[in-house]
């Protein structure tokens, strides 16, 4: 659906060429729900803005359904875009239309007779949730609901892809979780290939499929959420996921830990479960299989589009060297195991 290859966006200044982009390649399939996720200036919303070409790259390839976006007219760069919706965080909606004429703004401006533009906006009010607004006016709404008018607006075409730029950062995190369902509910519906750049691992955790990670104007990481979650493999992945998981230990569970005593023959450690695993009965197995003590110190169960994910931190005690053999075979299950020495 979408191909980038080799993307690359500099912007001269005065002191000096700043480079947006460096090389970025993705592969977006049709229908999916594509994260990217980086820090404030890592690049995001320059590939964003490249994606829909309001930013020409400086080189590199970008292809929609099979259109090649760089090398099209300015006509007809202008039809494609009507293909490409695209969604703010700060909503940009005109404050003297209502809600009704903000989401019919796109059809008007399309040619769209009046009565088709009728049709369509009454169905996508009932879409957002907000047939009931149509006659007030952006001061009158909530945050949440000028998102979701936003989000009306913007496939007011019929687009194919739907671009968020920081959808729900200035939500609050309920109307967050409302917006990411809303989401949901359209790429189901519609089929429609969703790309949301974000800084909010919750943000990918609850609707991606894929995610990239961009770190200074390149992706570092990508790939299925799942994956990427229980197996990080740059710094930057891992310290967005201090923020879902207990990658890092609280402060009342080190001290907790440095008051334990006696368990010289033991171990400390950091269990993650991912997937089916983590419905197994997996300590009491240790327990029984290798005769060791098993102390739970913190325990943890979410889902990741579906599938379980945990983290466990529990004290192995056994006074007859056992604790590495069930680390072993801990690590065997396919388990993430860290051992805590240093809290």
């Amino acid at each position: 659906m979408i191909y980038i290859e080799n993307l690359t966006k500099i912007f001269p200044t005065g002191a000096g060429d700043i480079k947006a982009l460096d090389g970025v390649t993705l592969h977006i399939e049709k229908g999916e729900v594509f994260g990217v996720i980086g820090l404030s200036g890592a690049g995001k919303s320059t590939l964003l803005r490249c994606i829909n070409m309001l930013e020409k790259p400086t080189s590199g390839s970008i292809k929609i359904d099979g259109v090649e976006m760089t090398r099209l007219s300015p006509n007809k760069l202008k039809e494609m875009r009507k293909k490409i919706g695209m969604i703010f965080q700060h909503f940009n909606l005109l404050s003297s239309r209502t809600v009704r004429g903000n989401i019919a703004f796109p059809l008007e401006i399309a040619g769209v007779e009046k009565t088709k533009i009728d049709e369509k906006v009454d169905n996508l009010l009932n879409l957002v949730g907000l047939s009931d607004k149509a006659d007030s006016y952006p001061s009158q709404l909530s945050g949440g609901q000028k998102q979701r008018v936003g989000i009306a607006r913007a496939l007011a075409n019929d687009p194919k892809v739907l671009l968020c730029d920081e959808a729900t950062s200035a939500l609050d995190p309920q109307t967050t979780l409302s917006i990411l369902e809303l989401l949901k509910d359209i790429n189901k519906k519609l089929g429609i290939t969703i790309v949301l750049i974000t800084h909010e691992m919750f943000v990918i955790k609850h609707i991606c499929n894929t995610v990239a990670v961009i770190e200074q104007s390149r992706v570092v990481e990508q790939g299925p959420v799942l994956d990427v979650f229980s197996n990080p493999k740059t710094d930057t992945a891992k310290n967005f996921l201090k923020s879902i998981t207990l990658s890092e230990l609280p402060e009342d569970l080190k001290q907790r830990i440095r008051q334990l005593d006696g368990f010289k023959e033991g171990k400390i450690v950091k269990i993650g479960f991912f997937g089916e695993v983590t419905a197994q009965p997996i300590i009491s197995s240790l327990v029984k299989k290798f005769d060791v003590d098993a102390n739970i110190l913190y325990g943890n169960i979410d889902n990741i589009q579906k599938t379980p994910y945990g983290t466990l931190v529990v004290e192995l005690i056994n006074s007859n060297g056992a604790v590495n053999d069930a680390l072993n075979y801990l690590k065997e299950l396919g388990l993430n195991v860290e051992v805590i020495e240093n809290v």
